[in-house]
């Protein structure tokens, strides 16, 4: 990359005038020794020496050829295509200054200029294997951004990721392209690589709006929505045509008032309005996965405060499926599965929880949910005998009297075999429930789930009859006695 003089050299060097000689003869004393620093790799005392060839000469092309090499080795392509196209404008033949022209557009992206400037190398020559490949690069260049154009406007953001990869491999200093992959980073919620490209341009060029507006995107997607409007107005202050910040800007701050109304209704009792004004705010901005999240898990809570344990069911379903480490909306999903018997699914919920954050809290949660599932699986006494689970002895008593006297055998005798052997069921059902909702002692083991059968109470033993003749006065103390097909009447003793 060094280049031999060109020609523009060759005729200063056979000027007659003496005046000329001595600064072109000290000129290329510079370049031969900025080409040896460039030989050894030392491409900042070789920037140094051409800039002296330049001072001294400031109209030969290859001086200028020759610094543009250096500064596309030190990445400074901008700086590097000044001087190229310098040189191609004192020397338009210059076939090395066309190349490395072409070469810093296409490294800045500008695929169409740098075609260009390598079809201009295949007409001073056109065998030029560089140039012939170079114009490949910068087709390829130009179909991955066709692609990308389209595949954003139908938001498969991966397959963009994928096209800017493949044209920042012939573009590694294209502002545009890093800034298209980070944008797509950040609505893919692959924030850190986003921060980062963003981060890495703002530390070269700290006004750059576009860099500042991705900056603003992630801090919103992670529902840093304050310090993401900073980043849209700083855009904004630096262009203030940018479309995406002002859209962006506007979003945040409606998310955010809509979001603290919605709060301020919840505190103030007011859930019918919380209720709209976090329906409301999920309509701003579909793409804003996090603080989406959070408000379904909020209208999810104002749910399950109006009783529609259902639809909080849904909003919590709607929130983890937007961010499944959510533990607030899996913790308020279970709570409402608890308050509707779907043990299972509040079991599954806490478990989810507990491997995530093993807490002491969230360990009794899993737990009571453990002791519900069992105690759904087994008979439900106080449902048999038709009475809550704060009924009193004497309720208890009443229920187990109704329930005893609606089921016993001899009422329905005349009943098909079907049917005396369903009744039959439910008498010792009735019995047994009675037995141990009765008892303070059993009804306290069974309403804390312990194992009943683990406790020595064999519920196969239990005889029906005798707990109805116990309660009912011992034998002879009751009888059923029929008038007329299916009427009957008690008769006690």
């Amino acid at each position: 990359s060094g280049g031999s003089w060109s020609e523009s050299a060759l005729v200063l060097s056979s000027s007659p005038k003496h005046g000329v000689l001595l600064p072109f003869r000290e000129a290329e004393s510079f370049k031969e020794q900025g080409n040896a620093y460039y030989a050894k790799k030392d491409y900042n005392e070789a920037y140094n020496y051409y800039t002296k060839a330049i001072d001294t000469c400031p109209n030969n092309a290859s001086y200028y050829g020759n610094r543009a090499a250096t500064l596309m080795m030190l990445g400074r392509f901008r700086e590097a295509l000044g001087d190229a196209q310098q040189s191609v404008r004192l020397d338009d033949s210059f076939v090395r200054g066309h190349l490395r022209e072409g070469k810093c557009h296409l490294s800045l992206g500008n695929a169409m200029a740098a075609s260009r400037c390598f079809q201009r190398v295949l007409e001073l020559d056109h065998k030029n294997s560089q140039a012939q490949q170079e114009l490949k690069n910068a087709t390829t260049v130009l179909e991955y951004e066709k692609i990308a154009e389209v595949d954003f406007e139908k938001r498969d953001f991966r397959k963009v990721v994928f096209c800017m990869d493949r044209a920042l491999e012939f573009a590694p200093a294209c502002h545009r392209f890093k800034i298209l992959k980070a944008e797509c980073l950040a609505l893919l919620g692959r924030y850190p690589e986003a921060q980062s490209v963003a981060s890495d341009i703002l530390r070269m060029d700290s006004t750059n709006a576009d860099a500042l507006y991705v900056r603003g995107l992630c801090l919103y997607y992670e529902d840093c929505i304050e310090k993401a409007v900073q980043f849209f107005v700083q855009a904004l202050r630096m262009a203030p045509d940018h479309e995406k910040a002002c859209i962006a800007c506007r979003n945040a701050k409606a998310l955010k008032a809509k979001k603290e109304d919605g709060n301020k209704a919840f505190k103030d009792g007011n859930y019918k309005l919380a209720y709209e004004l976090y329906t409301e705010a999920l309509g701003i901005d579909p793409n804003n996965i996090k603080t989406n999240a959070k408000l379904y898990c909020n209208r999810g809570t104002v749910n399950s405060k109006l009783r529609k344990l259902e639809e909080a069911i849904d909003d919590c379903t709607n929130a983890v499926k937007l961010d499944d480490t959510y533990i607030k909306a899996y913790l308020r999903r279970a709570q409402c599965y608890m308050d509707t018997e779907q043990y299972e699914d509040a079991v599954r919920d806490y478990e989810k929880v507990y491997q995530t954050e093993k807490t002491k809290e969230h360990k009794q949660l899993l737990k009571n949910a453990q002791v519900e599932l069992k105690k759904s699986k087994r008979k439900d006494y106080y449902k048999i005998l038709g009475v809550d689970k704060n009924a009193s002895e004497d309720e208890i008593k009443k229920a187990y009297r109704k329930r005893a006297l609606m089921h016993h055998p001899d009422r329905h005798s005349g009943a098909s075999a079907e049917v005396q052997k369903e009744e039959e069921k439910k008498f010792k059902e009735v019995g047994e429930a009675f037995t141990i909702l009765s008892d303070p002692k059993k009804k306290a083991r069974y309403d804390s789930g312990q194992d009943l059968e683990e406790d020595g109470l064999n519920m196969g033993d239990f005889d029906a009859n005798n707990i109805f003749k116990a309660f009912f006065g011992g034998p002879g103390g009751f009888s059923f006695e029929a008038s007329g097909p299916g009427n009957f009447f008690f008769q006690f003793g």
